[in-house]
């Protein structure tokens, strides 16, 4: 099986949203239109702070990844955060987060990206599983934290 990933553009915005919607609630994460809207919309647009990526077919995406990107000096240079990753549940279970999380790293890597980073609840053992098989590592001594701002 091969999963593509499809750089999104604004003409996606109306698919990416649906799908952003659904995993935002199957996740109990508070938003609305206007909220995804302003969170998604700039990447679509071309901002050099992020992408994002539909998966599967482009007219009918079975899912997407949402990744950000910032500097580090421990890592030596720019490095990214998957935001989001979502398929959607009646196609899960067929190798396709696998697949894209195998070759985003690469394609991150080949623009000059040293890191690859991603949250993940630390209840969720079938996800720890999921990004442990394809190279990712929890870092014993660090946790994320978040301070919101306004």
């Amino acid at each position: 099986m091969t999963t593509a990933l499809h750089l999104a553009n604004s003409d996606d915005f109306a698919r990416l949203d649906v799908l952003i919607e659904a995993f935002h609630t199957e996740m109990q994460i508070a938003s609305d239109a206007d909220s995804r809207q302003s969170g998604v919309l700039p990447l679509l647009q071309g901002s050099p702070y992020g992408a994002a990526y539909l998966l599967g077919p482009r007219r009918a995406p079975v899912g997407y990844i949402v990744v950000t990107f910032g500097w580090s000096v421990e890592f030596g240079g720019m490095d990214a955060f998957i935001d989001e990753i979502y398929i959607r549940p009646t196609v899960r279970g067929r190798g396709m987060a696998t697949e894209a999380l195998i070759s985003l790293p690469k394609a991150l890597e080949s623009a000059g990206i040293c890191a690859v980073h991603l949250e993940v609840d630390k209840d969720d053992a079938k996800a720890h599983k999921l990004y442990e098989k394809v190279g990712f590592r929890t870092r014993d001594r660090y946790f994320l934290m978040t301070r919101r701002l306004s």
